[in-house]
């Protein structure tokens, strides 16, 4: 069998006296669609920042391509590339689209200032904006602004290929989004990996049912810190798993209780 691209074992994190993460074992094959779903608090979003190495664990290890990883990001600790597109967009209000976009290669690379532009204008393009490089963050709809932090997320600096992202995180997507505009981003994510061939691996943390669907190859269910069930999207009609049963079908009635 391939080995993975991306391996959690035993990882646990706490966040004071709340136990996150609890002795988490998980693997991302290359080329796979991963879907992380669960109630809201159950630690989705600390998975993705432990791969990006935004978080270090508590315990437990991460492996990047076989390799232990010792460090996080910023000890250039990745032995690829991995792209991270936060919840609320995360851009930068007092820059541009272009600056927003560009960032990292304005900052780190030995690129003039057109080669730079004209990469962003490319992924802006890819993610199906127009010229829209001199607009404001506030000058966007919720749906323009999601799109340009996926811009921002696939830039790649053409000198430095070891550096360009290999995997994306999506840490939900399509929050906030009317149904329409989820459609186009569900879309997007799979034009992304399909169609443009960019990161053709990516993880999905979301608890929408149309965003499952539309963008996942395999579903792993988290609650209480640990992996509850995973298996294949359309598995998720036919398991017997009561917690996968009660999230899909919203019962109040379950293993997962009503909160408030």
């Amino acid at each position: 069998m391939t080995a993975p691209l991306i391996e959690l074992k035993a990882v646990s994190k706490r966040f004071g006296s709340s136990v996150v993460l609890d002795e988490v074992n998980l693997t991302i094959f290359a080329g796979e669609a991963l879907a992380i779903i669960g109630p809201s608090g159950t630690g989705k979003s600390t998975i993705l920042r432990t791969i990006a190495g935004l978080l270090a664990p508590d315990s437990g290890e991460v492996y990047i391509k076989g390799q232990l990883r010792l460090g996080g990001v910023e000890e250039r600790a990745n032995p690829i590339g991995i792209g991270l597109v936060f919840q609320q967009a995360a851009l930068f209000d007092s820059l541009t689209v272009d600056e927003n976009v560009g960032f990292s290669l304005y900052q780190h690379s030995n690129l003039p200032r057109h080669r730079i532009q004209e990469l962003v204008r490319e992924k802006l393009e890819m993610v199906g904006l127009g010229d829209i490089g001199d607009r404001y963050p506030a000058e966007l709809s919720g749906g323009m602004r999601k799109r340009v932090s996926f811009a921002r997320a696939i830039m790649e600096d053409p000198d430095n290929a070891e550096d360009n992202p290999e995997v994306l995180l999506y840490d939900e997507p399509t929050a906030g989004l009317d149904p329409i505009a989820s459609t186009v981003m569900e879309d997007l994510i799979r034009h992304l990996q399909r169609v443009a061939g960019v990161c053709n691996t990516y993880v999905v943390v979301t608890h929408q049912e149309s965003t499952i669907r539309r963008t996942a190859d395999r579903v792993v269910l988290l609650y209480q810190g640990k992996v509850q069930w995973q298996g294949k999207l359309a598995e998720i009609d036919t398991t017997d798993n009561p917690m996968v049963r009660q999230f899909f079908s919203g019962n109040v009635e379950g293993p997962i209780p009503v909160i408030g």
